[in-house]
């Protein structure tokens, strides 16, 4: 079975509005989130809520009007190319719930590592990105910026 398929005119439409829903909802998240920020009287007349209230606003119209006419779109994945666009989010998932128990370099390995798989690169040159990424991004952080960096409660 191949990863690439035509889709009907009305299959387009609805993966298009669907697309569209998703950015409606993501801009009343970002705009609810933006609404509650706090901040001192003293501060610039808009305050700090303007800017991201503004970018849920037009966020908001955007994805209203990519509903209303959705154009053209590619179609859904399916089979094996559906498995890989799911992969991505799952993994992230995890790796953002592996932060703290296994630790900041441990994360950006995993990730690393499995988006290298994921995109087809063989499991030896996986494992090198991997580590060679989380180290970079380690020294990055910890001695070039000063942040510091949780080491992972299985780690100690």
């Amino acid at each position: 079975m191949s990863d690439t398929h035509t889709p009907s005119s009305r299959a387009i439409k609805l993966i298009g509005r669907a697309s569209g829903l998703c950015l409606l909802a993501l801009a009343v998240a970002y705009g609810i989130g933006g609404s509650v920020v706090e901040y001192s009287f003293s501060s610039d007349p808009l305050g700090p809520r303007v800017f991201p209230v503004a970018l849920g606003v037009i966020l908001g119209l955007l994805a209203l009007l990519h509903f209303r006419s959705p154009g053209s779109a590619e179609g859904f994945p399916e089979g094996k190319l559906l498995v890989r666009v799911l992969a991505i989010p799952v993994l992230m998932v995890i790796t953002a719930l592996l932060f703290e128990p296994a630790g900041f370099a441990a994360s950006i390995f995993i990730l690393t590592f499995g988006t290298a798989l994921i995109f087809g690169a063989p499991l030896k040159m996986a494992l090198v990105g991997g580590l060679g990424h989380a180290a970079l991004w380690w020294i990055i952080f910890s001695y070039l910026l000063e942040v510091y960096l949780p080491l992972g409660a299985w780690l100690g």
